[in-house]
C-alpha cells in the first residue's frame, strides 16, 4: 500500500456521489456494496432503453453489448475477454463450476474453514448429490500467510479433485494468498476455483497472474457496480466442461424459428451456454464499465491505500483498548478489516449497534471469536469510525 494518499478525493468529497442515508453510519460496504449516483444513472438510463423496444435491446443488440462490456471488464481484471461471462453473483459462479465436475464418489473438494456459507452449502450439496466429500482444512488464527500454502497442499490426498479458497475471507476479512496456492496445486495437477466476492475493487487484480482455473469475483461489491453484477472466468480447457445451471437456448445448434435472435446466445461455447438463461435484466452488467471509468477518476489506488490505512488504526485501537490480539499481519487485510471485541452473542451486538447506534455493519464470528467486520470504503471517514469506536 505505497500510493499517495494525497491523490485520493476526501471522504467527503467522495460521500456526495453516493446515494447512502446520510442519518446512518454505514460501515458494510462489503456485504452488498453500493454504487454511486452517476453508476446508477447509467443503469436506469440502459433499463429505460431496454423499455423502449426489448425485442430490439434483447434479442438483438444485447450480444454486442455484453461484449464490449465484458471487454471493458477483461482490461480491469487483466484477462482475456473471451475466458469470462457474467453472472448475478460469486455464488452464481461457484453453483456453475460445482454442477459442472461431476465429482464421483469419493473425490474430494479440498476448502479451508474460512469460506462462506452460502459457498459451503453449495458443495455440501453437490458432494452429497455425488458421493464426494468435502473436505476442510483448519487455518489457524493468527493467520500465518507462510504457511497458508503448505497447510492446503499437506491436505491432499489421490482423490483430491479441486481446491477452493476465497480470495479476501467473508467472516475474518483475511487476504489470502491465492496465486501461490493455485501454482502449488497447478504443480500437483488439481484444480482451483477462487471465490473473490470481495476482490475485485478492494485489491490489485489480475487474473493472468492468479492463474487459477476458475476465478468467480462481485462486481456489485467493491467495483461499486450495480446489484447482480459478477463474472466467472475459466481458463480455456475448461469452456466446455462447464454447464449452465439453467438450460437455454444457447444450448441448441441455431436458434431455429426465432431468426435475428441469435445475438444473446453469444458466438462461443461458453457464451452460448453461460451468457442466456432466459429473459433477465441485463442493465446492471452493462454498467460495469461506468463503475470502472468511476473509480479510475477518482485516483481509487489512493483512495484504497487510504482506507486501509484508516482500518488498520482501528483495529489496533480496538484490538488495545480489550486487550485481545489482531488475526493477522497489517498485509493480511485490505479494506475491512475484523475487529476483536470481547461480545460472544455476535447477533445482539450487531442489533443493539444498528438500532440504537444506527451503525450498520457485521458482526461475525469464528472458531469461538468474535469480530465486528468494518468495511472501510471511501465514502468513510475518521468520524464514521470514531462513531463504531465509541458505541463499542
Amino acid at each position: 500500500m505505497s500510493e499517495d494518499l494525497t491523490a485520493a478525493p476526501d471522504a467527503a468529497t467522495l460521500k456526495r456521489l453516493f446515494l447512502l442515508d446520510p442519518d446512518v453510519t454505514f460501515l458494510n460496504h462489503g456485504s452488498f456494496g453500493a454504487c454511486p449516483r452517476e453508476v446508477f444513472d447509467t443503469l436506469q438510463a440502459w433499463q429505460l432503453e431496454m423499455e423502449r423496444n426489448p425485442v430490439a435491446f434483447l434479442a438483438r443488440r444485447s450480444g454486442a453489448l455484453l461484449a464490449q462490456a465484458r471487454a471493458a471488464l477483461a482490461g480491469f481484471l487483466d484477462a482475456r475477454a473471451e475466458d469470462l461471462v457474467f453472472v448475478p453473483n460469486a455464488t452464481t459462479g461457484v453453483n456453475i463450476v460445482a454442477r459442472s465436475l461431476a465429482l464421483q464418489p469419493g473425490d474430494e473438494v479440498l476448502a479451508t474453514d474460512h469460506e462462506y456459507g452460502a459457498c459451503e452449502a453449495t458443495w455440501e450439496r453437490e458432494c452429497a448429490r455425488t458421493g464426494a466429500v468435502y473436505r476442510r482444512v483448519a487455518i489457524p488464527l493468527p493467520f500465518e500467510r507462510e504457511r497458508f500454502v503448505e497447510r492446503m497442499m499437506a491436505a491432499v490426498t489421490p482423490r483430491t479433485r479441486l481446491v477452493f479458497a476465497s480470495h479476501l475471507t467473508s467472516t475474518t476479512a483475511l487476504v489470502f494468498p491465492v496465486a501461490a496456492l493455485c501454482a502449488a496445486a497447478r504443480e500437483r495437477g488439481l484444480m482451483t476455483l477462487v471465490d473473490g466476492a470481495h476482490a475485485p475493487g478492494q485489491v490489485p487484480l489480475s487474473l493472468r497472474a492468479v492463474g487459477a482455473d476458475f476465478y468467480t469475483g462481485n462486481c456489485h461489491k467493491w467495483l461499486c457496480a450495480p446489484k447482480g453484477s459478477a463474472f466467472l472466468h475459466a481458463r480455456p480447457e475448461h469452456h466446455e466442461t462447464l454447464h449452465a445451471t439453467v438450460t437455454s437456448w444457447g444450448y441448441l445448434a441455431s436458434v431455429q424459428g426465432h431468426t435475428g435472435f441469435d445475438a444473446y446466445t453469444g458466438s462461443t461455447v461458453l457464451e452460448r451456454r453461460l451468457q442466456w438463461q432466459g429473459t433477465r435484466d441485463i442493465a446492471a452488467w452493462l454498467s460495469v464499465p461506468a463503475a470502472i471509468a468511476f473509480q479510475h477518476r477518482h485516483a481509487w489506488p489512493a483512495v484504497r491505500a487510504r482506507c486501509h490505512a484508516l482500518g488498520l488504526a482501528l483495529m489496533h485501537r480496538v484490538a488495545a483498548r480489550y486487550g485481545l490480539p489482531v488475526i493477522g499481519s497489517n498485509d493480511d487485510f485490505a479494506q475491512m478489516v475484523p475487529l476483536p471485541v470481547p461480545y460472544p452473542d455476535a447477533e445482539a451486538l450487531r442489533a443493539r449497534l444498528h438500532d440504537t447506534q444506527r451503525i450498520e455493519v457485521p458482526v461475525t464470528s469464528h472458531a469461538g471469536r468474535t469480530f465486528v467486520r468494518v468495511s472501510v470504503q471511501g465514502y468513510n471517514d475518521a468520524a464514521d469510525l470514531q462513531a463504531l469506536e465509541r458505541a463499542l
